[in-house]
């Protein structure tokens, strides 16, 4: 029998969990409006309590397990709220005065969980949460830049077909915002300068810089092409089979329908997700059965690629990364030299 306290707890998360962000700005994070219920601390604009940090963690806990995740990484979500909702200092204060290595010193507080904690703290919203339980809408993503209200959000979808915080930088710079009537010159400009910011550390930026740091550490912060290969051919065959648990995605899902395959795998080391691409160009190509989003996490490093079919050239056929092409070239022929021999 599930405690009476938990049911409460997953009653409270059911009803308060979506909570607002603040108004800083960080970079890379799937953020939705504010919902009342939330309880704030008096640690800082924008922080939320322990007790709703602590719903947030045990709801990651509760889906991973429901998606089939590794017990093990469920228990230690799950864990982490329980040390959080027990904590007599907010974590806000803790982590304004000491740093994450506060978070650090707490019981099953490792380098993942304690980023995951400061990401909540410092935002009210947590990328891994919104993953688990379907893409954030446009519409809901573009209310996270100052100056753009629900209203404005809708049209920016409708009228000018933006998916994503990329494409709405570009229409600040090609014109098509100043072209709508809702933007003068003043809130175009501020649209600008806060994608920016709020962009300084996009896909391709994060890439590099993590490439220079293997380098200049010795250590990998990626998985190799192989564990991730691995992984699209496991999510690939069990989607097909029907053996994986499905959710339903809010973007290009009118009808909610729980379509979307989902993967929790773990391998050397890393966490992985998988999950078919639901992006517009992906609809757009008929590729939403082809094109395969992997996330991945270690020690507090998380990132995510894209695996595709070759559909040129000498490979055509072949899965590759984008982005680490000539690591799949050469990964494809040591395993052709094996399969000559």
């Amino acid at each position: 029998m599930v405690p009476p306290a938990r049911l409460a707890r997953c009653a409270r998360r059911r009803a308060a969990l979506r909570v607002g962000v603040s108004q800083r700005a960080y970079p890379g994070l799937v953020v939705a409006r504010h919902r009342t219920g939330a309880r704030r601390t008096t640690g800082g604009a924008g922080s939320l309590a322990n007790a709703d940090v602590a719903d947030a963690l045990e709801r990651v806990g509760d889906l991973l397990e429901a998606q089939g995740a590794n017990p093990f990484r469920v228990r230690a979500w799950r864990r982490a709220a329980d040390t959080v909702r027990g904590c007599p200092r907010p974590l806000a204060r803790t982590l304004d005065a000491e740093g994450r290595g506060a978070l650090l010193a707490l019981p099953g507080i490792g380098e993942s969980l304690a980023s995951a904690i400061e990401e909540l703290v410092h935002t009210g919203r947590l990328a891994m949460l919104e993953r688990l339980e379907g893409q954030v809408s446009p519409e809901d993503l573009f209310t996270t830049v100052p100056g753009i209200g629900e209203t404005l959000a809708r049209r920016l979808h409708a009228e000018l077909g933006l998916e994503t915080l990329e494409d709405l930088e570009l229409a600040a710079h090609d014109g098509r915002l100043a072209a709508m009537s809702a933007f003068g010159p003043r809130r175009t400009r501020l649209v600008r300068e806060t994608l920016a910011a709020m962009l300084g550390r996009s896909t391709r930026r994060r890439a590099r810089r993590l490439r220079a740091e293997e380098t200049q550490s010795g250590v990998a912060l990626r998985p190799p092409v192989e564990a991730i290969l691995a992984v699209d051919e496991e999510y690939r065959r069990k989607a097909e089979a029907g053996e994986l648990r499905r959710i339903a995605p809010r973007r290009f899902n009118p009808g909610r329908e729980a379509w979307l395959p989902v993967l929790h795998a773990e391998r050397d080391g890393w966490s992985f997700t998988a999950l078919y691409s639901n992006t517009a160009r992906a609809h757009e190509l008929g590729t939403t059965h082809d094109w395969v989003v992997v996330y991945f996490e270690r020690d507090g490093h998380e990132d995510q690629c894209t695996v595709v079919t070759e559909r040129t050239g000498p490979r055509a056929g072949r899965r590759v990364v984008r982005g680490r092409e000539a690591e799949c070239r050469t990964l494809h022929y040591h395993f052709g030299e094996e399969e000559a021999r």
